[in-house]
């Protein structure tokens, strides 16, 4: 009996001393709420994902949640039983909107030396940038507009699809690149947008297969998306419109959100995105340019460059916003 009781304990010993080994190797989990393009097959997630794990000792968890507006709004909802420790894919243009909402911390990096642009945050941290355009097949459209106006005014009846300023980020920069060139006249823009537009898609990755697939002449997307067509197919039929006023430029940015449970392991996230090879991943996946000083693949070249950028300072945008959402509501339904 004695034997079977010590047997029965030195198991029971050994199991427990077992759980506290592989309770001590469990590998931290780092959740990163982004936007759908971010792991597309295309999109730079997943490298960046399994580059980060090979040196972080952990795991890392993308979820996705459509566009950058819809990340905040997620946001919003869930307060403090969100599960995330990093938003990535807000921008410029939600920065003053994710401030007011209180949900990141100050990431604590040091600015770089080697900024390829003017941007800087304390709370959020800037990944890439580029200037929304609207892109066409070139051999299908072969005199495109020059100039916002000439596309809103459309004496060619082009037909267009771009994406719901509510829920898309690119949307939503459209919203401001009409307030931008239009001022007050930005409701008149808006009616003869709407006589040619095919749909209003929720996010970027729909406006985009759509205009692919031949349903409109015209999609909002970016100065640089062109590169992707190059670098992944040789394919260079589709070109961005560039126009006499100026695009508006969008930088994205990411973050530490207020109630991470592993916030040093999200601080080095973020620092991560800034090394070099991170950097290159944008521009090749993302095809947009590198917030660091970086060398570009060789399609950039092919790339219209553009000359005049267009941007609103992000208190405007707070203040602004909801009161030019309502106005495009309601200039599209008359």
């Amino acid at each position: 009996m004695f034997c079977k009781k010590l047997l029965l304990s030195l198991v029971l010993s050994a199991l427990f001393m077992a759980n506290i080994a592989n309770a001590t190797n469990i590998k931290p989990t780092l959740i990163v709420y982004s936007y759908n393009s971010f792991i597309s097959e295309w999109g730079p997630g997943r490298a960046i994902e399994k580059g980060f794990e090979a040196q972080c000792g952990c795991e890392v968890e993308i979820v996705t949640l459509g566009d950058g507006v819809s990340i905040l709004n997620r946001m919003r909802l869930e307060g403090d039983k969100t599960n995330a420790d990093v938003v990535l894919g807000l921008d410029n243009n939600l920065l003053e909107q994710a401030k007011q909402a209180n949900i990141v911390i100050p990431h604590q990096i040091n600015k770089p030396d080697n900024l390829n642009t003017n941007w800087w945050d304390d709370d959020f941290v800037p990944y890439d940038f580029g200037y929304f355009a609207f892109i066409y097949n070139q051999q299908k459209i072969s005199n495109p507009p020059r100039s916002m106006h000439e596309l809103v005014d459309n004496k060619a009846n082009w037909k267009i699809i771009y994406q719901d300023p509510r829920t898309s980020t690119p949307g939503l920069g459209l919203l401001f690149w009409i307030k931008n060139i239009y001022g007050d006249d930005a409701s008149s823009a808006w009616q003869k947008i709407a006589k040619n537009t095919v749909t209003v898609t929720k996010g970027w990755s729909e406006a985009y297969g759509l205009f692919l697939k031949g349903e409109a002449d015209f999609v909002l997307s970016y100065s640089t998306s062109p590169v992707a067509h190059i670098m992944n197919d040789n394919d260079h039929r589709y070109a961005a419109a560039i126009f006499d006023e100026g695009h508006y430029r969008q930088v994205e940015v990411a973050g530490i959100t207020k109630y991470s449970q592993q916030p040093e392991l999200a601080r080095a996230f973020l620092q991560y995105l800034l090394t070099p090879n991170v950097q290159r991943q944008f521009a090749e996946k993302n095809t947009m340019y590198p917030i660091i000083n970086t060398s570009l693949p060789e399609a950039f070249k092919q790339v219209k460059p553009i000359n005049k950028a267009l941007e609103f300072d992000a208190k405007q945008v707070e203040h602004n916003q909801k009161t030019w959402v309502r106005e495009w509501q309601s200039a599209i339904s008359k």
